[in-house]
């Protein structure tokens, strides 16, 4: 099921395209099967909670895309609750393109990849960034025992939908870590 990500997606020039390409009839046939709205269940929380990172896309005041790539130690993205994904914002660069284009936009999408199993999950939603400073409960509760980076802000995505890709061009990676554990058998 698309979880509402098709609803957001699929714009009118979008299914104009399916259709022309004869893609159309098997979309309209999954959403016509129901659309269990945008809840996270706990297949994806336990897949979000193993990340080490994803891509986060963002848009500009003057209409132009940013994807940037957010990482931290597994489980540093948390499952707040079934509409709800947070984590801490570690200090990068301090460029801040990602929270000044949601102080205007909200809208973003992030892209969630396991490269060993070849899966991904897409997700739209609205984000906020609140500064840790003003959220001491939530940085203490986002923060990673042992990971020395300083957060500076707690990033709260709102989930407004989100599917699961199929893995044909997806090329299987492997951290140096994955491959030793995988060669050890």
């Amino acid at each position: 099921m698309s979880h509402a990500w098709h609803d957001i997606a699929f714009t009118a020039p979008v299914r104009a395209l399916q259709e022309a390409a004869g893609s159309r009839a098997s979309y309209a046939a999954m959403g016509a099967r129901g659309d269990a709205g945008a809840r996270l269940g706990e297949g994806e929380a336990a897949f979000i909670h193993a990340r080490d990172g994803f891509y986060l896309a963002s848009v500009n005041a003057d209409g132009w895309p940013y994807v940037q790539f957010r990482g931290g130690p597994p489980g540093f993205v948390r499952v707040i609750d079934a509409a709800t994904i947070a984590w801490a914002d570690f200090r990068g660069n301090q460029q801040f393109v990602s929270a000044g284009n949601v102080s205007e936009n909200d809208r973003v999408s992030l892209f969630l990849m396991d490269y060993p199993n070849r899966r991904r999950l897409k997700l739209f939603g609205h984000l906020d960034f609140t500064p840790a400073a003003d959220a001491p409960e939530a940085a203490a509760a986002l923060a990673m025992p042992g990971y020395p980076a300083r957060i500076d802000r707690i990033a709260r995505v709102r989930v407004a939908g989100f599917d699961w890709n199929c893995p044909q061009h997806i090329p299987r990676r492997l951290t140096r870590a994955e491959w030793e554990a995988e060669a050890r058998g």
